[in-house]
C-alpha cells in the first residue's frame, strides 16, 4: 500500500522533471578563457615529427592498446596547417632542423611542441656534429618526455601534462 505522503512526493518530482525541460534549469556559468581552454586541451591533434626510434614508440601510442583518442589526440594530421602540437620524437640532424622548423612555422597558433625522448630533448647519446642537442634550440617546448626511448605510457602522460599547462592559459589578451 502507498502512503499519501509517497503518492505526493513522486507528483511533486514529475511536476520539477516537466519544469527542467526548460532552460532555467540548464544554464551553466564559466568564463570564456576556461571554455576556450576546455576545448583546446580535449581536442589536440599532433603532428608526428618521427625523426628515429622515438617514431615507434609514437605509432604504438595511436593504437589500440594504449588508446590516445581518449584525450582526444587520436586524429594525427601530417598537414602542419590542421595540427596544433607538434611531437619531436627521435634525434633531430642539422640537416633534418631546417625542415622541422618550417613544418613548425606553417602551424598555426595557438600551438604547443613535445619533445619525446633523449635525442630530442638533449641530443641524447650523439655529442656529434651533426645531431642537435636538443630542439628547444631551435622551437620552444612546453613538455619533456624522457627516456630511450620512452614507453607510449610516457607519452600519454606527457599530454596529459600538455592539457594540465593548456587549461592555465589566458586565451584573451588583457584579461586578469
Amino acid at each position: 500500500m502507498v502512503s499519501p505522503d509517497t503518492k505526493g512526493s513522486n507528483a511533486l518530482t514529475e511536476a520539477h522533471a516537466a519544469y527542467d525541460s526548460k532552460i532555467e534549469g540548464n544554464i551553466i556559468f564559466t568564463r570564456v578563457d576556461s571554455a576556450i581552454n576546455w576545448m583546446r586541451k580535449n581536442s589536440l591533434w599532433p603532428m608526428p615529427m618521427g625523426l628515429a626510434c622515438c617514431a615507434i614508440e609514437l605509432m604504438a601510442t595511436a593504437s589500440a592498446r594504449f588508446d590516445i583518442s581518449r584525450f582526444g589526440a587520436e586524429v594525427m594530421r601530417f598537414s602542419p596547417r590542421q595540427s596544433d602540437v607538434m611531437i619531436v620524437a627521435g634525434t633531430v640532424t642539422y640537416k633534418m632542423a631546417l625542415a622541422v622548423r618550417r613544418i613548425w612555422d606553417q602551424m598555426p597558433e595557438p600551438k604547443w611542441c613535445i619533445a619525446m625522448g633523449a635525442c630530442a630533448s638533449s641530443g641524447g647519446m650523439y655529442r656529434s656534429y651533426a645531431v642537435l642537442q636538443g630542439i628547444d634550440r631551435l622551437i620552444p617546448v612546453d613538455v619533456y618526455i624522457s627516456g630511450c626511448p620512452p614507453r607510449p605510457e610516457a607519452l600519454i602522460e606527457g599530454l596529459m601534462k600538455l592539457q594540465a599547462k593548456i587549461e592555465q592559459e589566458k586565451t584573451l589578451s588583457g584579461q586578469e
